[in-house]
């Protein structure tokens, strides 16, 4: 079994003593690697390198960090087959979506914030007030903290590391504790174009991500994961008043109206429900059904989720692999079990019979706005459905929880699907499609789904800081 160390600047040792945790393959529970859980000695140690290096790339040009991200992004793509082979023993995905749904967009992704380098000048400058010239520039925030979830672990690493060093600031990821194996051979990939200490990679676990947040050296701290980790990650920043970028978690409805092309919807939102299964922030988890075509639409999703297949990487029909760890397959099942009385599994809602950690693709109706399954994000391949009367009511439904990130609405009705994204409340609102991104286009919600943008020139934004110079005739 591998031993993996942390990637620190242009060091990758951890110090003799330190505590490992067994990384497994969610497909069969078979342990693959050990990873250091970095304590205060490491996080020091990598955030005092990236505080070294932080002058010499902030004078970086941004020719100089378009250029970089674009050798990063060809040697990348030049080792998908590596990248794939180690995401896919990580978290148990099909190699086939690996390969197209995560790397493929993530280099995509690294040319994108290369190209977007080159374009964050200030304003013009200018005489705004007589007597008085002003200039507006974008500078760097500093050394930038950055933690990661295990559901894309490689395309996350990219989102975060990408606009912070396209705009000249040093960076301290962790990656999740139960997959940092691609993140540490990007890290290594990385170390070929950049000054050591720009990009650090530690491992650990809760502890590591609230000893980097609360370092005193860090002066951004940006997070994906869950709604709590969100606010210890706050709280643990706070006292230093920390610039945050905080992408938590998502509980998506998709509201269907009777002029909705019923199986065009029946597909998307199985699709992106079951996606990754259901390990999305924006899967498809709440389904919004028109009163009038109820019994139509929830038969049709429930014949697709039936025909959906979970298995291991080596099962080429599976079309989703297992949830990533023995926690998260422990929640679903306690989520399932305190159902109420009255919601009703139509299919799936329980493990599937194997080594792994698999669960079985669900819908569950009969359910009302105060239940925990409609509340809470699931994070799982689970789809629960409820009904509505009239637009007022979909759209309270919709808006009825405390995150905030995206939503689809399916209706042919234009004047329909103009109100509902004028008015939902969601950093994304898809209109007859779900799960489906672009690197130029943001992505960041609001409520308890955090705030901060990912992709697009906002994520660039959000890793500078502004600054006004105004110089007299």
């Amino acid at each position: 079994m591998r031993r993996l160390e942390n990637f620190i600047g242009a060091a990758a040792a951890a110090p003799e003593g330190s505590q490992y945790s067994t990384i497994l393959d969610p497909a069969t529970e078979e342990p693959i690697a050990l990873a250091p859980r970095s304590r205060e000695t490491e996080v020091d140690r990598a955030v005092r390198a990236a505080k070294d290096a932080a002058p010499i790339w902030r004078q970086s040009t941004p020719a100089d960090r378009a250029q970089a991200l674009l050798r990063i992004a060809d040697d990348v793509e030049r080792a998908a087959q590596e990248f794939a082979d180690l995401e896919v023993a990580n978290t148990g995905k099909p190699r086939k979506l690996t390969l197209n749904e995560e790397i493929a967009p993530a280099v995509d992704q690294l040319r994108f914030f290369a190209g977007a380098a080159r374009t964050m000048a200030g304003r013009p400058e200018g005489e705004y007030l007589a007597g008085y010239t002003s200039s507006v520039s974008r500078e760097p925030v500093g050394v930038c903290a950055q933690i990661t979830p295990w559901n894309y672990p490689l395309q996350m690493a990219v989102w975060k590391l990408g606009p912070a060093i396209a705009t000249g600031n040093t960076v301290v990821l962790k990656p999740a504790e139960t997959t940092p194996l691609t993140t540490l051979r990007l890290a290594a990939v990385a170390a070929r174009h950049l000054p050591p200490g720009t990009l650090n990679v530690i491992c650990g676990d809760r502890d590591t991500g609230a000893l980097l947040a609360a370092h005193p050296e860090v002066e951004m701290v940006s997070l994906t994961g869950s709604v709590r980790a969100g606010r210890e990650v706050a709280a643990a920043a706070g006292p230093a008043l920390k610039r945050l970028h905080l992408e938590l978690g998502g509980n998506a409805p998709a509201i269907v109206f009777p002029d909705a092309r019923l199986d065009a919807a029946a597909e998307g939102i199985t699709q992106a429900g079951f996606f990754n299964a259901g390990q999305d922030c924006v899967a498809a988890s709440r389904v919004l059904i028109h009163e009038d075509i109820l019994d139509d639409l929830l038969g049709r999703l429930v014949e697709r989720a039936k025909a959906t297949r979970t298995g291991p990487p080596s099962d080429p029909a599976a079309d989703y692999g297992p949830l990533n760890n023995a926690a998260q397959l422990a929640r679903m099942a306690g989520l399932i079990a305190r159902a109420p009385a009255y919601a009703k599994v139509l299919t799936g809602g329980e493990r599937v019979k194997r080594s792994g950690y698999f669960f079985a693709p669900t819908v569950i109706t009969g359910l009302r706005q105060d239940d925990e399954l409609v509340q809470e994000e699931i994070f799982g391949p689970v789809l629960t459905v409820q009904s509505f009367a009239s637009a007022d009511e979909a759209l309270a439904l919709a808006n009825g929880v405390p995150q905030g990130l995206a939503a689809s609405v399916w209706t042919t009705h234009r004047p329909t699907a103009k109100r509902f994204a004028r008015d939902l409340a969601a950093g994304c609102v898809w209109i007859n499609t779900h799960l489906r991104f672009a690197a130029e286009m943001p992505h960041g919600g609001c409520k308890e789904s955090g705030y901060g943008k990912d992709l697009s020139g906002y994520a660039l934004e959000d890793h500078t800081r502004i600054k006004h110079v105004m110089e007299a005739d």
